[in-house]
């Protein structure tokens, strides 16, 4: 097998997979079976550059692969240009609060700001020093300033000028104080004051708890908080346009941590938000704004703790009830995704095969006909049909090729007919057993 891939990506990818997790980088490499909704998701991507907003439910069972669809959205979406962000729901974090969990999310979503350049995340200060230097350039331009002379401190006034300019154009809400703060962050930028920068940057990643330190390090009068953090998205979603980005995709995973929160007023002010930012998406009332989230189909359709106890949210989300498994509906909201087949298996474990071989300059002794001996012992066990995974199926083969690297006397046959399959999943049901306060 011939693969092009970077040394960084083989080794992030079986080191991920080797612990179960999704790797953040190469996942394209590893691609098989989702076609489909590749194209769809291109053609969604096409509409929020124009200028519409989208929100995506992508569903499916634990271990199905809705983790990986999210991290090849990423990769699908910086390649055309958009800031791509990710973040997990846990039960420190969700969409609504009134006690800093939902800042706690907004924070963790500014985290993982990523573009081209740095994929792996981190790029807010990235961009807000590139949306700098293009203010800098078009005041030098605009005021026939030499670019040699515009960061003389008597040229400040016009750059901030310019800035707050820009700002009012790309904000509805918290505008002046995200343009103070924003100005601040100019003014390290030029002088090298970094701790002008870090307290700008605490500032716009929600970091700030309270409006009186916010104050005395930056002169401005409210903070990020539960309440108006999506009004910051959105304002951030805007300025990275004015860049010259194609939007803003915002990626939240393990969303059965809404579905387990035991008291069900802040479960439905969860679901009321996420409602919210469905009309704001679909109504046209935001711009260039592609939201995803991925759960489980109980998150999906429990009638009593999922979003289709939510009756508008159950309107907006059922399925298109002409689809079939030959007929499917990609255009639709809510995306299931099906479990790969075994031919999709076993070229995914081909080519692990040849990327765990480039991360560790081998050529371990695993032909196709081992790979499907491999494939027959793991789905021919008992209780294979009801508990196997493709995680549990990856880390598995990834687990021989590694005691063979290591060990090449050992018998291939023997370690393959030790497989055992064992029960992942988490005991979702078991949440409707808590008591609702």
């Amino acid at each position: 097998m011939s693969l092009k891939i970077k040394s960084k990506e083989a080794t992030a990818i079986i080191n991920s997979l080797s612990g179960g997790v999704v790797p953040r980088i190469g996942v394209q490499h590893i691609t098989v079976g989702r076609a489909l909704e590749i194209e769809a998701l291109t053609e969604a991507l096409d509409d929020v550059k124009n200028g519409h907003s989208m929100m995506k439910f992508w569903i499916g069972d634990f271990g199905s692969g809705k983790s990986f669809m999210l991290h090849l959205i990423n990769t699908v979406a910086i390649k055309q240009k958009f800031v791509v962000t990710n973040a997990d729901f846990t039960p420190d974090n969700r969409l609504y609060s009134n006690d800093g969990k939902a800042l706690v999310l907004y924070s963790s979503i500014m985290d993982n700001i990523a573009i081209q350049t740095k994929p792996e995340g981190g790029a807010l200060p990235t961009l807000l020093d590139k949306w700098i230097e293009q203010v800098v350039s078009k005041v030098a331009i605009d005021n026939n300033i030499p670019i040699t002379e515009i960061r003389d401190e008597k040229h400040f006034g016009l750059i901030q000028t310019s800035i707050m300019e820009t700002v009012k154009e790309v904000t509805e809400s918290g505008g002046f104080d995200f343009g103070v703060v924003v100005i601040k962050y100019y003014e390290g930028y030029i002088k090298d004051d970094d701790i002008l920068r870090r307290n700008a940057l605490k500032w716009l990643k929600g970091e700030y708890t309270t409006k009186t330190e916010a104050r005395q390090d930056l002169g401005v009068r409210e903070i990020v908080n539960d309440i108006n953090y999506y009004d910051m998205l959105k304002n951030f979603s805007r300025l990275f346009v004015s860049m010259g980005y194609s939007g803003f995709m915002i990626n939240l995973d393990e969303a059965i941590n809404l579905y387990k929160i035991s008291t069900s007023t802040t479960r439905e002010k969860n679901y009321e938000k996420i409602l919210t930012i469905f009309n704001d998406c679909f109504q046209g009332k935001v711009s260039n704004l592609f939201i995803n989230i991925a759960g489980t189909k109980e998150f999906l359709e429990n009638s009593r703790r999922g979003l289709f106890s939510y009756d508008a949210l159950k309107t907006r989300l059922e399925t298109n009830k002409y689809e079939t498994s030959t007929y499917r509906d990609l255009a639709q909201p809510v995306l299931r995704l099906t479990p790969l087949d075994h031919n999709e298996i076993f070229v995914l474990l081909n080519k692990l095969k040849g990327i765990f071989d480039i991360n560790y300059g081998v050529n371990i002794d695993i032909n196709d006909s081992d790979i499907h001996q491999f494939m027959e012992e793991m789905f021919n066990k008992p209780g294979a049909d009801e508990f196997l995974t493709p995680r549990e199926v990856i880390r598995d083969f990834l687990n021989i090729l590694s005691i063979l690297r290591q060990n090449p006397g050992a018998n291939k046959a023997s370690l393959i007919s030790e497989i055992e399959i064992n029960d992942e999943r988490p005991n979702e049901s078991s949440v409707d057993n808590i008591e609702e306060l």
